[in-house]
This record gives structure tokens, sequence and C-alpha cells, in this order.
């Protein structure tokens, strides 16, 4: 049986071809998706992947959050399950494989396992997390985060989109406002296949990248407060322009991340104005801002680096700026045994592979905090996501999936006949 399980393989076609088939939901011309949190679209590629689950027999759960957990029994169900699992909201133009791979891969995983008839001791799970994106509700991750006690259910249920709905509203709306509680129950090991979202392991010629951990991100709002006023009349040296305000600090901003540090990273991501006419100077400009680092200590020099220049700029504008911090997610180490399971399994497999920390947030952030984590990345063209024109190679996403398959088993044990 041992020599049979280390033979096993995914079959790679029916995981592209359900990739596929899942990106028709919210298919975008220009060939990504838009399948936001809690959307209509979100709800029909959640029935999609019930219905597959329950195809191979497996039992579903639907928490508070909406969390869904699809749950293969073991012969031994008192023991703690191995879960896998990622995301199925996309962002607007988001592409076809980021979170949704995760998913999929852990789908495969269970259906291959069946296939050969292969039994495991423990429960085996595989999970969508609600709102990881963080596009249509801030913060990101939302979903785990309340699951792992981060945030509370009702700060979960009362976030809203930029239309003042809730989180709250949505999840009865689609029918996902599950009764089970969301919280952990024990959890053994937990596994998270995922394209990099970056070109490392492209540039490298590298099949696999086994993660050791995910880099601190450090999200703002900041508000510049100006005097509106006619942009003709209006001579440049009596202006309060929020605008000028705004490209200042991130002038000096970019500069400075930059200089600090080659892991540091800035994003201005969102800009909106008010009250938004083009021949008025703005009364308002309102910034959203990601900052990003893998060590605390290069997180907290990026923290203090923000508000020491908006001080700066404020003296020097005359503009008043207001940074509110809008969410905090510190760096995160994964745990040495889950790592090992995934570089021993990569090993066996004969891929080539690095280790790696991650440059994006996943929901294993939170999934750390009560249960033993790591993740398995596979390359995207280019490094690009959160983008139509995301791109993989199906051997390389049957590669990853192999990998989580080894893992997996690895941790939950076979049953023995």
């Amino acid at each position: 049986m041992e020599n049979l399980v280390q033979q096993l393989r995914v079959d790679g076609a029916r995981l592209w071809n359900s990739l596929l088939e899942m990106a028709e939901i919210g298919a975008t011309p220009a060939g990504g998706c838009n399948r936001q949190a809690l959307t209509d679209e979100d709800r029909c590629g959640r029935d999609l992947f019930v219905r597959w689950c329950r195809e191979i027999g497996c039992e579903i759960r639907v928490d508070r959050m909406g969390n869904i957990f699809a749950r293969r029994a073991g012969t031994d169900n008192d023991l703690p399950a191995v879960i896998t699992g990622s995301h199925l909201d996309t962002q607007p133009t988001g592409g076809k494989f980021d979170g949704v791979y995760g998913v999929l891969a852990g789908l495969e995983v269970l259906r291959s396992l069946e296939d050969k008839g292969i039994r495991t001791k423990a429960p085996l799970e595989v999970v969508v997390w609600t709102n990881e994106e963080g596009a249509r509700f801030s913060p990101a991750m939302v979903g785990s985060g309340v699951w792992a006690g981060e945030f509370s259910l009702e700060y979960g249920h009362s976030r809203v989109d930029k239309a003042g709905i809730s989180i709250g509203q949505e999840l009865e709306r689609i029918g996902y406002l599950g009764t089970e509680p969301a919280r952990p129950t024990p959890i053994k090991a937990a596994f998270e296949a995922h394209i990099e979202q970056g070109p490392i392991l492209e540039k490298q010629d590298q099949v696999i990248g086994v993660v050791t951990g995910v880099q601190g991100i450090r999200w703002y709002d900041v508000t510049f407060f100006g005097t509106p006023c006619h942009a003709g009349p209006t001579p440049m040296e009596d202006r309060r322009d929020p605008v000028q305000a705004l490209a200042w600090l991130c002038e000096r901003l970019y500069s400075e991340v930059k200089a600090y540090s080659i892991d540091a990273r800035i994003t201005c991501g969102d800009l909106r104005a008010a009250p938004g006419s083009r021949n008025t100077v703005p009364e308002k400009v309102v910034l959203a801002l990601d900052l990003r680092h893998p060590k605390p200590g290069g997180l907290e020099h990026l923290h203090r680096t923000l508000y020491r220049i908006a001080e700066q700029v404020q003296e020097a504008s005359g503009v008043a700026i207001d940074v509110r911090e809008e969410w905090y997610s510190p760096p995160v180490a994964f745990d040495e045994k889950c790592i090992e399971a995934v570089d021993s399994a990569v090993q066996r497999l004969g891929y080539s592979h690095r280790k790696m920390v991650s440059g994006a947030g996943h929901d294993s952030v939170y999934v750390s905090r009560v249960a033993p984590v790591s993740m398995i990345f596979v390359p995207c063209a280019g490094g690009l996501s959160h983008n139509e024109a995301e791109s993989a190679e199906p051997g390389h996403l049957e590669a990853g999936c192999n990998v989580l398959l080894q893992a997996m088993l690895s941790s939950a044990e076979l049953a023995r006949e």
C-alpha cells in the first residue's frame, strides 16, 4: 500500500478542466475573472464547488462567516483533520488561478484518493474561505480571520462595500450564512497551494516554492484635507491643494522605501477625490496605501517613516493629513513540520524547488495562528497576478497538486486494511 501511495499522482487534465470550468463563472472579455466576494458570481462558484464535493461523498459544512468545509471521512474521525484550501473570490479584474487553484487542487486530491479507493486515518477537508481578496470588503482574509479569532463575528458581518452593503447581508442573500460556529475544530496540519503571484520561481526555472512564511502587511487610509476653490481664479500660491500634498508625500515615501531595503514594498492602490469636479480644487483626497516587509523591524520602520513624512508634508503644505491604519498582519513563520512535509514530498517527486517567503498575504496567515501550516507555490507567467492576463502552466499546476497530495497523505497517514 505504501508503495502505491508513493506512486500515486493526481489527474492533471481533470484539474485543468475544473479550473477552466470555474473560470467561466464571472469570465471577463479580456480572459480573466470578476467573481468578487458574495456576489451572484461568487454564489455560483460556491455552488459548483459544493456540487463537485458532494459527487465524491463529502460532507459539507458552512459556518457563520460563509466559510465552506468539504470533509472526506477518515477511518478515525476523532483524529484532528488535515485541511487544505484557499478562496474562490477574485479581484474585479482578476485571473483564473489566484485562490481558486488552491481550492480545486484540494478537490483533486480528494478525487484522486477516491479513484484509487485509498482511505486515510485522519479526515481530510477542503476549505473555501470568505472574502480573502479584500477587493469588495475590507480587510482582506476576513473569513479566515474571524474563524481564527483575529476578528469578532460581529466585525466580520459588519464590513461594508462601497455601496454600504454588509458581508452579513450578502451572506444571507446568496444563501451562505451558515449555522456552524466560525471557529476552529481540531487540526493536525494545514496546507495551501497557490500560484506564486511573483516572478521568482519563473526567473529561477523552479517548479515548486516551499513556503516558509509570509511577509508583514500594513494597510492605511491617508486622508488629505484641503480647501475647495475655483480652478481658474485661484492663484497656485493661494491654494491648500490636497493633491499637491499627496504628490509630495508619495514622492518622498517611494524614495525612502526604495532606499531602505530591497525587500520593502509600497503600493498606492486606490485614490478618491471629493467633490470630484474637474475644475475645482478638491476638498479631500483619500489614498489607500499598502506597506510590506518580511521582517517585523522592517515593517515597523516603514510604519514610522509614513507618519514622519506625513507630518513633514502637512507642515510644508498647510494641508491637514490624517493617517489611519486599516489593517495590520505581522510577518508569519510557518510550522517546521509542515514545511518539512512539503519539502520531503517535493524531493520524493523530483521537482526542482526552492524555499521562499510569500510576498502576498494568504488565508494561511490566520490559519497558522491556530494550526500547523505551510504553503506550496507554483510559477505564474511573468509573475503576473491580480490581472486578467494571469497565466500558469498545466504541468506546474499538476506538480503543485502532486506535492499537496503527498504532503497531506504523510500528515493524515494511511488507513491499514
